[in-house]
C-alpha cells in the first residue's frame, strides 16, 4: 500500500480550535483537516440538528414537483411511485409510497424486474401505468436520462415527477418537475444527496401543506440513513444531518422491517457501516435474487408476523446472493489468471450464465483483489449488461463516456457505472476501455492508497480520544474514521497469525513502555515483519474490543511496514 500522510493542518487554527472547545491537539488538528475551524462549526458538527436542514424549496422545481402533487391527491389521481431495484431505489419508494399514503388511498409502487425491464425508467412500467388509469409518476433514484421514456408517458398523457442525483445527460427529460440538485441550472446549496435523500426533500416540501413539521418527517430517516450509508455519498453537511438522525431512529424506533431483518443482531447501537454491511445487503438481495419490490414490501409493512415472515424470505435471498457471489468471483479470477491478463490496466471479464444481480459486487471484489477499474459483463436478453467499480481517484463514469461509440446505454458515478452493448461491440469496447484507461490513470492509483491523518504515539491513546473520537461518527466519504501511524514499535512477543490459515494477525504493540493490543483483518502473511524484536511502523485505526462484558481499546490495523 501506498502511506499517504495528509499535510498538517496550519498551527494557528489548530491552536485557536484548541483553546475554543476545550479538546487536545490531536481532535483539534483532526477538525481543521475536516474544514471545522470555529465553534460554531464544531456545535454543527458534533451536534447535526434538524435545523441545519436547507429549503427544499431552494431545489429547482421543487415548487412545480409539490404544486403537482397537490392537485393529483386533491383530484383524486393514481399516482405511481416507480424506483430503482437497489437500495437508494426501493428505500425511496418505500419513504414517499408510504408518506403519500396517509393522504391518498390511490397511490401504487412499481419496481422494475432487473432482468426483463433493467436500470431505470422502462416502457412496460410506462404501460402497466396506462392500464391501470395512472396519470402520475414520480420516479425515483432513476429518470434524469429518460429522455425518450418520458416522451412516451407524455403521448399517453401521462405526468412525470423525477427525484434523482446522477448526471444529467445534454437532453433533459420534459417531465412536469426534475429534481436534481445535479442539474447544472439547480441552486441548492448541497449536491451531493442520493436518491432517496431526494425523495426526502420532496416529503419535507409537500409537509407544511398538510400541517406537517419536521418531527413528524423523523420515522423516514430510518430510510434515508440506509441509502446515504449503501450509496457511498459523503456524510457530509445535510447528508451527515440525515444520516445522524437516521441512525438514532434505527437504534430506538425503527420500523417494522428493519427489526424483523435485525432479530439476530445483538449490538448495543447499530452504526454506519453495521447498516451498509447488515440491513443494506439484505435489502439488494431481493432486486438482485428476485424482485425489488419484494423489499419495498418488507420495508412498509406494520404487522409484525408478516414483517418477519418477508424478513425470512429475504433472508434466504442473501444467502442465495453470498453463494452466487463466491461461485462468480472464482470463476472470474480463473478467467484472468488464464487469459493471462493480470498485467493490463483494467479488469474486464465476460461469461453469459453469470447472475446478473451479483456482477456489481463481483466486481468490487476484482477490484479489491488487482485495484484497477474493473468491469463484468453478463448475458441480458440479447445484450450484454455490465457493472463497473473504480480504483480511488479514477473517474470510471468519464472513462465510459470516451468509449460512447461502442456503448448503447450507460450511467451512474465517479467510482460505479452500468452499461449495456451489443456482443459484436464488446471486443472493440474492451479493447478501448484498456487504451482509454491506460493512457489517463495516474499509475500510482493503481497501488491502493491509506491515507494517514496524523503520526501520533501511543501513550496519547487514551478512552479520552476515543470518547470523542466516536462523537466524528457517522463516518464515510468526505469524513472517514481517522487513520493514524506510529513509527518504530514493536511487538511484545506474542503476536501470531489468527483465523482460518492464520488469515489475520494479532499482536499487542510496545513503544515507550507503553503496550496496546492490535488486530489486522488480512495481514498474517505480514507476521514475519513482527518477530524477532524488529521495529515497525503501522497505520490503524483506533477501536474498542469487548470481549467477555470488559470494554479496552485496540487497534485495528489497516497496514504494517518494515
Amino acid at each position: 500500500m501506498r502511506w499517504t500522510i495528509k499535510p498538517k493542518p496550519d498551527s494557528n487554527k489548530v491552536s485557536d480550535l484548541s483553546k475554543a472547545l476545550g479538546v487536545d491537539q490531536i481532535i483539534a488538528s483532526l477538525l481543521v483537516q475536516r474544514g471545522i475551524e470555529t465553534f460554531k462549526e464544531a456545535k454543527h458538527f458534533f451536534r447535526p440538528s434538524l435545523d441545519d436542514l436547507y429549503d427544499p424549496y431552494l431545489m429547482k422545481d421543487m415548487d412545480k414537483a409539490v404544486s403537482r402533487i397537490l392537485k393529483a391527491i386533491s383530484a383524486e389521481e393514481n399516482i405511481l411511485v416507480y424506483g430503482d431495484y437497489d437500495v437508494d431505489g426501493t428505500t425511496s419508494v418505500a419513504l414517499l409510497s408510504s408518506f403519500l399514503k396517509t393522504l391518498s388511498p390511490h397511490i401504487a409502487t412499481y419496481i422494475p424486474d432487473r432482468y426483463a425491464e433493467g436500470y431505470g425508467v422502462s416502457y412496460q412500467g410506462i404501460d402497466y401505468a396506462d392500464d391501470n388509469n395512472i396519470s402520475l409518476i414520480i420516479a425515483l433514484d432513476c429518470g434524469i436520462k429518460a429522455v425518450d421514456k418520458v416522451a412516451y408517458a407524455n403521448e399517453k398523457n401521462i405526468d412525470f415527477i423525477i427525484c434523482d442525483h446522477h448526471r444529467p445527460g445534454a437532453i433533459i427529460p420534459d417531465a412536469v418537475a426534475v429534481l436534481d440538485p445535479k442539474q447544472e441550472d439547480c441552486s441548492y446549496p448541497y449536491k451531493e444527496l442520493c436518491g432517496c435523500g431526494v425523495g426526502f426533500k420532496l416529503i419535507q416540501a409537500l409537509a407544511p401543506h398538510f400541517k406537517l413539521t419536521i418531527q413528524d418527517l423523523l420515522p423516514y430517516l430510518d430510510l434515508v440513513a440506509t441509502a446515504i450509508g449503501a450509496d457511498i455519498v459523503p456524510i457530509t453537511d445535510e447528508n451527515r444531518v440525515l444520516a445522524y438522525h437516521g441512525l438514532q431512529v434505527i437504534n430506538t424506533a425503527p420500523r417494522m422491517g428493519f427489526k424483523a431483518m435485525l432479530t439476530q443482531v445483538k449490538k448495543e447501537f447499530l452504526t454506519i457501516t453495521d447498516v451498509v454491511f447488515i440491513i443494506a445487503p439484505r435489502i439488494n438481495a431481493a432486486g438482485r435474487m428476485k424482485h425489488g419490490q419484494h423489499a419495498v414490501d418488507l420495508l412498509t409493512e406494520t404487522d409484525p408476523a408478516i414483517a418477519l415472515q418477508y424478513a425470512s424470505e429475504i433472508e434466504l435471498y442473501n444467502s442465495d446472493r453470498k453463494d452466487a457471489d463466491k461461485t462468480i468471483t472464482q470463476e472470474a479470477l480463473i478467467q484472468i489468471e488464464t487469459n493471462k491478463e493480470t498485467d493490463c490496466f483494467t479488469t474486464v471479464v465476460y461469461q453469459e450464465d453469470w447472475h446478473k444481480g451479483v456482477i456489481g459486487i463481483v466486481a468490487s471484489r476484482l477490484t479489491e483483489t488487482y485495484y484497477r477499474p474493473t468491469l463484468v459483463f453478463t448475458k441480458s436478453g440479447d445484450k450484454l449488461a455490465a457493472s463497473a467499480r473504480s480504483v480511488k481517484g479514477f473517474d470510471v463514469y468519464n472513462a465510459l463516456e470516451a468509449c460512447a461509440d461502442h456503448i448503447l446505454q450507460f450511467g451512474g458515478h465517479k467510482y460505479a457505472a452500468g452499461l449495456t452493448l451489443t456482443e459484436q461491440q464488446f471486443p472493440d469496447f474492451k479493447q478501448k476501455f484498456e487504451e482509454v484507461v491506460s493512457s489517463t490513470i495516474d499509475k500510482a492509483l493503481l497501488t491502493p492508497e491509506v491515507t494517514i491523518d496524523m503520526v501520533i504515539e501511543p501513550w496519547q491513546i487514551t478512552d479520552k480520544l476515543y470518547r470523542i473520537l466516536s462523537q466524528f461518527a457517522p463516518f464515510g466519504p468526505g469524513n472517514m474514521t481517522p487513520v493514524f501511524a506510529t513509527e518504530s514499535v514493536k511487538d511484545t512477543g506474542y503476536g501470531k497469525g489468527v483465523g482460518e490459515d492464520g488469515k489475520h494477525l494479532k499482536c499487542k504493540i510496545e513503544k515507550n513502555g507503553t503496550a496496546i493490543d492490535a488486530i489486522g483483518f488480512n495481514l498474517g502473511a505480514k507476521s514475519n515483519l513482527i518477530q524477532n524484536n524488529n521495529r515497525f511502523n503501522i497505520a490503524y485505526t483506533i477501536d474498542e474490543n469487548v470481549w467477555n462484558g470488559r470494554k479496552n481499546l485496540q487497534l485495528k490495523l489497516k497496514d504494517i511496514k518494515a
